[in-house]
Formats: C-alpha cells, sequence, structure tokens
C-alpha cells in the first residue's frame, strides 16, 4: 500500500496554492485538513472510475519538486480574499422587483379610496374656508358627522356582511373577471373609505370649533367647550388607528380608539343638542325635541349610535375546547359550523382585548369549527399556559377576502404556518380551490385534527404541502405558486403569510401578471 502524502504534497496537488500562502490554501480547504485524505479523481477518471477508487495518484520526485516551487512562488505573491461561500443547495434566488411593481403595490386600492375620500373633502374645506361654499358655515355639523357616520359603517361587520352577500349573488362567475377582481379589491380594502372619511371628519371639526370661536360673541361658553372636548377626543381616536400605533402597539390602539371613541360619540350627542337648542339670534337657549329630531344632525348621530353598538349585541361569553399539539400552536374548538371566508374576534374580557383569527370549518352543517392561534403576544401566550375553558366572542363574524372566493371559477389559496385558519375553510369547502401551505414540521406543530381535517377533504391532486423541515429548507415560492397556478388553470391567488412573506408573493404576482390579494393589517 503506498505511503500517504505529506500535508505539503495534498496542498501543492490542489489548485489552491495558486489563491494565496500555504496558510490561505488550508483555510480555504477545511475539509482536508479535518478529515481523512481522500485524493480527488486524476484526469482518466472518466475512462475508468473503478481503478481512479482503487489507486490515488502517484507522486514522483520531480513533481514534489515543482510543487515546492509552486508553494515558494505563491508565498511572494499578496494574499487574496478568500473565496465566498457558495448559497445553500436549493435555496431560491430572490428577484428585485422593479419600482414600477413597487409603486402599484404601495398605492393600491386602499390608498386611492382613502386619497378619493380625503381630496374631495379638503376641495370643500378650501371652498367653505374662504366663504365660496355656504352650507357648510350654515350646518356646520352636517359634514363632521356625515364623515364620521360613513367611516363608522365602512367598519360595521353586519354592513360588511351585507355587502359581501349581495357582490358573492350578484356577480359569481359570470361576469367579466376584470370586474370580479375589481369587487373583491373594493370589498378587501373599503378601510380606505373608512380612514378618509374620518380623518376629514375631524377636519370639519376643527373648522366648526374655530369658527365658533371667531363668533363667540353669539355662542354659549358651553357649546364652545363641548366643541373643543367632542374635537379633542375624534383627534384622539383618529391618531390612535394611525399604521404604526395599530400594528405596533395593539392595546394602545384598542383601549384609545375604542374607549376614547365611545367618549367622542357621547359628547357629540350634547354638543349636537346644545347646538341645535340655541337660538344664535337671542343668545337663549330654546330647547325644543320636535326641532331637535328634525334636524338632519340627530339622525347622522343616531345613526353613528346604532352602528356602534349593534355588534356588541351580538357579544356572547361561549364554551370553548383548546387543544395544544405543540408550544408555538393553540387550537381553538367552538361548537357550530361556519360558511368559508370568515373572521372572528375573540378575548378573555367582554370589552377589552379582542383578537382576530381566520375561521376553520367544514361548512354550516358541521359541528364545529375552529382558530388556530399562534403564540405571539401575551394573549395568545395565555392561552397556552392557561388554557381557558370560555372566551368571549361576537357571534356575528366578519368578512375576509376569501369570502369572496365563490366569485371564481377556479384559484389558489396559499399560505405559510398559521396562516392556514383563514384558509383552510375555502379549500374544504370547495372543489375547486387548490391549497399550497408552507410550514415547518407541520404534522407535529399544528397536530391531529387540523392534519386530519386536510387528508380527509383534500386529495393530492389539490393538495401541496411544503414541510421545510423534512425538505431541507424553504421552497421557491414564486416558482411552485406559478406552476400550480398555470396547471390548475386558477383565476386567482388569495395570500395569507406574514409581512415579509407576504410582500414578496405579492410582488412576484405583480411582475408575473398573476391576480392576487395579500392579508391587510387593518382590522
Amino acid at each position: 500500500m503506498p505511503a500517504k502524502p505529506t500535508l505539503n504534497e495534498v496542498t501543492g496537488y490542489l489548485d489552491g496554492a495558486e489563491k494565496g500562502t500555504l496558510s490561505g490554501v488550508i483555510a480555504s480547504r477545511p475539509a482536508l485538513v479535518a478529515t481523512p485524505y481522500a485524493p480527488p479523481y486524476p484526469a482518466d477518471a472518466k475512462e475508468d472510475p473503478e481503478k481512479t477508487l482503487r489507486s490515488p495518484p502517484s507522486f514522483s520526485s520531480t513533481d514534489k519538486q515543482k510543487e515546492k516551487e509552486s508553494v515558494q512562488v505563491s508565498e511572494k505573491k499578496p494574499e487574496s480574499d478568500p473565496p465566498k461561500p457558495a448559497a445553500p443547495a436549493g435555496k431560491p434566488t430572490k428577484k428585485k422587483a422593479s419600482k414600477w411593481t413597487l409603486w402599484r403595490l404601495w398605492f393600491n386600492t386602499y390608498r386611492k379610496l382613502f386619497t378619493f375620500c380625503f381630496t374631495i373633502n379638503v376641495i370643500g374645506l378650501g371652498l367653505a374656508a374662504s366663504g365660496r361654499w355656504q352650507y357648510p358655515i350654515h350646518r356646520p355639523p352636517a359634514l363632521v358627522l356625515g364623515n364620521l357616520l360613513t367611516a363608522i359603517l365602512m367598519r360595521n361587520e353586519i354592513f360588511g356582511r351585507i355587502l359581501y352577500w349581495l357582490v358573492n349573488t350578484l356577480f359569481a362567475k359570470w361576469t367579466p373577471l376584470w370586474w370580479r377582481l375589481g369587487c373583491t379589491s373594493v370589498l378587501q380594502h373599503l378601510g380606505g373609505i373608512h380612514s378618509g372619511c374620518a380623518l376629514s371628519g375631524c377636519l370639519w371639526l376643527i373648522l366648526n370649533v374655530v369658527d365658533n370661536f371667531r363668533h363667540h360673541a353669539i355662542q354659549h361658553d358651553a357649546i364652545l367647550i363641548f366643541g373643543t372636548i367632542t374635537n379633542l377626543a375624534v383627534i384622539v381616536s383618529v391618531l390612535s388607528a394611525f399604521p404604526w400605533v395599530r400594528n405596533t402597539h395593539h392595546n394602545v390602539f384598542e383601549r384609545h380608539h375604542r374607549f376614547v371613541g365611545w367618549l367622542g360619540l357621547i359628547f357629540t350627542w350634547v354638543f349636537v343638542i346644545l347646538t341645535d337648542s340655541y337660538d344664535t339670534t337671542t343668545q337663549t337657549w330654546a330647547p325644543n325635541g320636535v326641532q331637535v329630531i328634525r334636524k338632519q344632525e340627530f339622525w347622522y348621530a343616531f345613526g353613528m349610535t346604532v352602528l356602534i353598538a349593534l355588534p356588541w349585541i351580538c357579544v356572547r361569553e361561549v364554551p370553548v375546547d383548546i387543544e395544544l399539539p405543540s408550544p408555538k400552536v393553540a387550537i381553538i374548538r367552538f361548537e357550530r359550523g361556519m360558511q368559508q371566508g370568515l373572521l372572528g374576534r375573540v378575548s378573555r374580557s367582554c370589552i377589552m382585548e379582542y383578537h382576530a383569527f381566520g375561521i376553520i370549518s367544514e361548512g354550516t352543517h358541521a359541528k364545529y369549527h375552529y382558530m388556530i392561534c399562534g403564540v405571539q403576544g401575551d394573549f395568545t401566550r395565555s392561552l397556552v399556559n392557561d388554557p381557558p375553558k370560555t372566551l368571549w366572542t361576537r357571534q356575528l363574524k366578519f368578512a375576509g377576502v376569501s369570502n369572496t372566493s365563490t366569485l371564481y371559477k377556479r384559484g389558489i389559496r396559499i399560505c405559510t404556518g398559521t396562516g392556514l385558519g383563514a384558509a383552510l375553510s375555502t379549500c374544504l369547502q370547495s372543489p375547486n380551490w387548490f391549497l399550497i401551505w408552507i410550514g415547518s414540521d407541520q404534522e407535529k406543530t399544528f397536530g391531529p385534527t387540523i392534519s386530519g381535517l386536510i387528508h380527509r377533504h383534500l386529495g393530492p391532486e389539490r393538495l401541496l404541502l411544503w414541510d421545510s423541515k423534512q425538505r431541507g429548507g424553504r421552497p421557491d415560492t414564486m416558482k411552485i405558486l406559478k406552476e400550480s397556478y398555470y396547471k390548475w388553470n386558477a383565476e386567482v391567488v388569495f395570500i395569507t403569510s406574514n409581512y415579509q412573506g407576504n410582500s414578496e408573493i405579492m410582488q412576484g404576482c405583480k411582475e408575473s401578471g398573476i391576480p392576487a390579494f395579500g392579508t391587510l393589517w387593518d382590522f
């Protein structure tokens, strides 16, 4: 058996000697030093691989002399940078989206609706402030309350369910695809109208209060005081709903937007009644219930009150069963089945800290429906550490974008991790939808209940499960999505993922011309 070559012989034989000094060569080839010597194939490896495996290459004295000279010469050369490590095998290459694509995604239907509503109101404010439009001067609360009423209406769950039902009933499948896509986009982004009108109502209220102070000589002090208090309450409620506050400080948003908003409604009632009961001409109080009821401001305030109160009438404390398949996930089981595309809010308290989750159900005939809660914040962590026997929830659930899946002939539902909670019902209740679910150790993490629902109702022909733990990493998401989209002959893609995953898939779909609707964080 031939003797093993020395370390210098090995490093001289390899091409690495040309990349720097001897220490640089060793550093760039750690496997050769850490493991027993395994020589590479010689030049004739392709002709006789067995011979290559049986006999390692021989080294003559001439070869040894050449390799020593090669090493000595290389030591005189300046050391070059070590080679960059290659990307892990199978890791998808991210393609950077164009600025035009990023702009189209940023200026979505939400911002278009917000811009439209806000621009119209700003124009009206300018005309009223300049004296060219007299209606807001003579009926100052009308535009304040009109905007606030519209903002509340857009967030009312009953109104939303009616709107979704009408669109799904009237336009499902037979209308042109562009029309159905437009309907889905508008329904998903009704929050743009909510935000635009709420901010506009706040500005109209500021104009109204400023105008009252300008004519304070003929206004009663009580009207000026309650106008200011109402203004402050509405401003705090609006500011607390800004995306940065809402997304990063949920409890702060909820407390201020809800409770300060309710205070603002009470002060609005007082402000409306005082304004309508005071005669600025005679500067006397003339309370008249009939006269107050005949004013449009009264009915605006009444409508706001009804819309705010209705969802709370549906709040109930219901029994639940908590399944804990892993420390990362809690599965909440409720009684009765649900239609697809709905989300529910749950809390340990009747009025505080409500959290929204997607609903999984086999249909309205089912005995149970489920929510998948990923353990992230205090509330979801408490479900694991101290599982409750009951939870508070609104029995009337609100509709999400998946509820419009009935508009389309065929579609793709792609989700990651706990996003399955908002996606699975659509695929369980409709044979025309294909599910792509990307996660880690899915069977163990999510347990037998969720796995059983999937395997009982979804055949391999419309299901793609990617377990990143078993497959050694995440997939090239756009590759598998495009292949599934064209193979399934889909019309649309619905996405439920985290912020980064949602952005990447939305950018890829926009670049590829695939109609897609992603996750929102504005409810």
